[in-house]
């Protein structure tokens, strides 16, 4: 196994334990169980397992039911929904909750019977959360946008009547995203997952009382303006995720991302903040705990 391919080594332990607040470990090579046992490891002692399709919202609930330090989270990705409406609305196919090129289109009938399913599995003690939901410009051209927004709609609907945080995936669709949750009328819990806006929207996030979650890309070279992000957000809605397997920190960039290293991300937060290690987690762990009502 070449360097760039190995998982890279376990970081120092943290002195106080956190969550990562978002990981995908069905997409992580291994068991859950090395993976948990990893993260415990080092500090991470809880971790919120996110669905991005029927199927892997189901597994998440699985997981989650069979794992105490496991929680949840269900949704249909923004890049779902249009893929059951129109088969292949020319997205790429990359990352969680791809559009798979050739599909059949299933309708209108096609999502409602998922967001059914979403919310079915919303309503099991162990899912904590409804997401990742949101809208994806990135790899979702025009033809799919009225299926993401009908989608997110639905899912902000069902977080609401169930009473479980929501979990927004923004990629390039900022304003769009703060219009839609200000129409609808956000849930008490919202959590926007790998927080890719600058200063100013992590400002009118604050005003608004959500969460944000910062990912291995904080620690990109060229992510200044998501350190700008996080040094403008309050340290009582910041929280730490891996997004695993994807944006594995620096430096350890390219390589498969894991909830092991979530210690190397949040050393570089509490350096953006000027909070001491210690600090900065006991601040992600308690708000950690309180998004996500556990």
């Amino acid at each position: 196994m070449s360097s760039k391919s190995a998982p890279p080594p376990l970081p120092e332990p943290l002195g106080v334990a956190v969550a990562d607040s978002h990981t995908h470990l069905d997409l992580q090579d291994g068991t859950v169980e090395e993976a948990l046992a990893r993260a415990a490891a080092v500090g991470v002692t809880t971790v919120v397992q996110v669905g991005c399709d029927v199927k892997g919202s189901r597994w998440a609930a699985e997981t989650a039911a069979a794992h105490p330090q496991v929680h949840a989270a269900v949704a249909l990705h923004p890049n779902e929904a249009p893929r059951l409406v129109l088969g292949d609305p020319g997205t790429e196919p990359s990352g969680p909750g791809r559009v798979r090129p050739g599909r059949e289109a299933g309708g209108d009938a096609a999502l409602d019977d998922a967001l059914a399913e979403i919310d079915r599995l919303a309503a099991l003690d162990e899912v904590r959360a409804v997401g990742e939901t949101g809208l994806d410009y990135f790899r979702t051209g025009p033809g799919g946008i009225a299926a993401q927004e009908r989608s997110f709609r639905a899912h902000i609907e069902i977080a609401k009547r169930r009473g479980k945080a929501l979990v927004i995936h923004d990629r390039e669709a900022h304003s769009d995203v703060l219009r839609i949750l200000a129409e609808e009328g956000a849930p008490e819990r919202t959590v926007f997952h790998c927080f890719s806006g600058d200063a100013d929207m992590a400002r009118a996030c604050a005003a608004e009382g959500y969460f944000l979650s910062f990912a291995g890309n904080v620690t990109f070279k060229n992510a200044q303006p998501l350190r700008d992000a996080l040094a403008a957000a309050p340290a009582e809605l910041v929280l730490v995720e891996t997004d695993a397997p994807f944006l594995t920190p620096v430096p350890y960039r390219g390589r498969p991302n894991a909830p092991y290293l979530i210690p190397v991300t949040l050393r570089a937060m509490a350096a953006v903040k000027g909070l001491d290690e210690d600090a900065m987690a006991a601040a992600v762990a308690a708000n950690t705990a309180r998004a996500f009502d556990y």
